[in-house]
């Protein structure tokens, strides 16, 4: 499967604020003769460049790139993203990775086996007692008691302790310059690997419910008025397609990650991009509600 975008240039997950502040240090006449350059480096930045992505099998050479992307999750949450990785590597018969299609040979900036995305799902369930899966779940309950109300987190913690009903965390992670057109063949190729490896009996077969933990950003002070009640405040999916998932989950609540990052999105963008609170948004999606989904992101994807 493959996929073509438009991605800013000069690579990703670059923080412009580094740019703007390592110009502090310069000397005078270095900003007088770079005036020309900052010029050019600008156009350089708003250059589109169209680069094809297509899906590939995990291998064990992927682990520094799921990492970063687990890490980019996460952040500083006491997850043990390395362990969580070994898993992903080990269960390799369900999930992809995300590279660039073609890499010119003449590149100096781009790395042949660099992961741009990654897709899998993690049985909670199956994994139960493993240190990262105990994490994962110890994170989404504390946030579920601090930010829902204390019934929505004694249901959250019954359906992820019940072993008759498996629940398996749903990992849909890439970079900003990744189009979400990407994301339908990915997630179906998915189900079809969970059903296999049900049918196989092997580890991540099909579960009861997708855990989610998704990306999401608000503008400050950003509320929408609720009819006959307080101010509705909108949040945003970095992820577009996971507003659909959203939609159909049982449990759902955010917390911030503010103190946890300095900006929401990753990837490098021009300073006039409006700064906005990054979140996490928690979801319980039972898999049967996946058909419907699916129809609707693709629904999505083809207006």
């Amino acid at each position: 499967m493959a996929s073509s975008a438009k991605r800013r240039a000069v690579g990703l997950a670059e923080n412009p604020e580094e740019n703007e502040n390592s110009s502090d240090d310069s000397s005078e006449e270095e900003e007088d003769s770079g005036e020309e350059d900052s010029e050019e480096s600008d156009e350089e930045i708003n250059e589109e460049v169209v680069v094809d992505f297509e899906a590939h099998a995990i291998s064990a050479s992927n682990f520094n790139g799921i990492k970063k992307l687990l890490q980019q999750l996460f952040l500083k949450a006491h997850v043990n993203t390395s362990e969580m990785t070994d898993i992903i590597i080990q269960q390799n018969h369900v999930g992809s990775v995300i590279k660039q299609a073609e890499v010119p040979e003449d590149s100096d900036d781009e790395d042949p086996d660099e992961v741009f995305g990654l897709i899998s799902m993690l049985n909670l369930t199956e994994r139960k007692g493993v240190q990262c899966v105990e994490e994962v779940k110890e994170l989404v309950l504390d946030q579920c008691e601090k930010n829902s109300a204390h019934s929505v987190a004694e249901q959250l913690e019954k359906i992820l302790n019940d072993t008759s009903k498996p629940v398996g965390l749903l990992l849909s992670e890439r970079f900003i310059n990744v189009p979400p057109q990407i994301a339908l063949p990915l997630h179906k190729h998915l189900q079809e690997e969970i059903a296999e490896a049900q049918r196989t009996n092997k580890p991540s077969g099909r579960c009861h419910y997708c855990l989610m933990i998704s990306k999401t950003c608000k503008e400050p002070s950003k509320n929408i008025p609720a009819r006959g009640g307080a101010p509705k405040e909108e949040y945003m999916f970095v992820n577009a397609e996971e507003e659909f998932f959203y939609e159909q989950a049982i449990i759902k609540f955010h917390y911030s990650v503010q103190e946890e990052t300095d900006s929401c999105l990753s990837g490098r963008w021009s300073l006039k991009d409006v700064p906005m609170k990054p979140f996490r948004t928690v979801m319980l999606i039972p898999t049967d509600k996946m058909p419907v989904i699916m129809d609707k992101l693709k629904e999505y994807l083809t207006v």
